[in-house]
């Protein structure tokens, strides 16, 4: 049985909120699966240690002119999954130009979310109904990233990460300007925590401007010397220090996801997306804005994420 998913989310958290379904379908008909995915969800640095997949093949469909764009690119895609031979696809988005890739590819049993119907589809609902619809699968948004104990101990001890301390990744980072919370509230946390416990953090951001300037301003205090970057690593290299963390703290950023799914309790600190993204895992302990019962697009409450109640949600998972 060759087995086709398409997953063309474009990011890290998309991804990894995608990886119980995949490997439902995977268990399902015992046998590793293929999946189509971009680039930019980092599934080949995520996904290494996965045994549900076996291959990758990349949906190159960038703004500047990937090779799998307009209709030269479909048929480029759709050769290339031919040369495969699948024998069912299973395609979790609406669109109508996957569903012809797939007939295109001689691929004869396809099941996909009901055409036209993207908009206000629940991110994860929708997913866990298409596996019950179509195979009668009960199906629990956990996801699991799995990692060589060998390359965890090995940064364990590169980074001297020791019982003796609390090891905190501090996901500092985010992709929208929205949800990144100000220096300021990680810096008063840092303090307030640092009084009472012993403290190593691990800062994780990207190369943005102002992702940097978060960082900069971080570190521009008495804090730098409990501090290390992670920003010049690699996923792959974060990913074992992370699992060597006592807890993590994230803005609503792929390192929440990445943390959770490491199965490291992590505090997601959520401004301006919908709250299934900071709540769907066991894992996960959403902080909302104060004087919001909810958040989600629009919200803008970033300055109001109070890191008093960072601490206190801190306490109540360390202890």
């Amino acid at each position: 049985m060759n087995i086709l998913i398409i997953q063309s989310r474009m990011g890290i958290g998309d991804m990894v909120i995608f990886l119980p379904y995949i490997e439902a379908i995977s268990k399902k008909y015992n046998t590793s699966v293929t999946c189509l995915v971009k680039k930019s969800s980092k599934s080949e640095e995520i996904l290494k240690n996965n045994k549900y997949i076996k291959k990758l093949i990349i949906l190159d469909r960038e703004d500047n002119g990937g090779k799998h764009n307009g209709l030269l690119g479909t048929l480029k895609l759709s050769a290339e999954l031919k040369k495969n031979k699948f024998d069912k696809a299973f395609i979790f988005n609406s669109s109508l130009r996957f569903n012809i890739i797939c007939r295109l590819s001689a691929i004869k049993e396809i099941y996909q979310y009901p055409l036209f119907k993207k908009r206000n589809q629940h991110l994860i609902n929708t997913a866990k109904e298409f596996l019950k619809t179509k195979l009668n699968l009960n199906v629990e948004s956990n996801p699991q990233i799995n990692i060589d104990p060998k390359l965890v101990e090995m940064y364990r001890k590169k980074f001297e990460m020791n019982e003796k301390k609390i090891n905190i990744l501090l996901g500092v980072g985010g992709s929208g300007p929205t949800k990144r919370i100000p220096a300021k509230t990680f810096i008063k946390f840092m303090k307030i925590v640092s009084k009472k416990y012993d403290c190593k953090f691990f800062l994780a951001t990207g190369k943005s401007e102002d992702e940097q300037s978060i960082l900069n301003e971080i570190k521009n205090t008495e804090l730098n010397s409990k501090c290390v970057s992670l920003d010049n690593l690699t996923i792959n290299e974060i990913l074992p220090i992370i699992k060597n963390c006592d807890i993590s703290i994230c803005n609503d950023s792929s390192f929440s996801h990445l943390s959770a799914a490491l199965e490291i309790k992590t505090i997601v600190l959520m401004a301006d997306t919908p709250l299934i993204y900071g709540n769907y895992s066991p894992k996960m302990f959403p902080i909302i804005p104060d004087g919001f019962k909810n958040v989600t697009h629009n919200t803008n409450g970033k300055e109001k994420i109070n890191p008093d109640k960072i601490f206190q949600k801190y306490e109540e998972i360390i202890n």
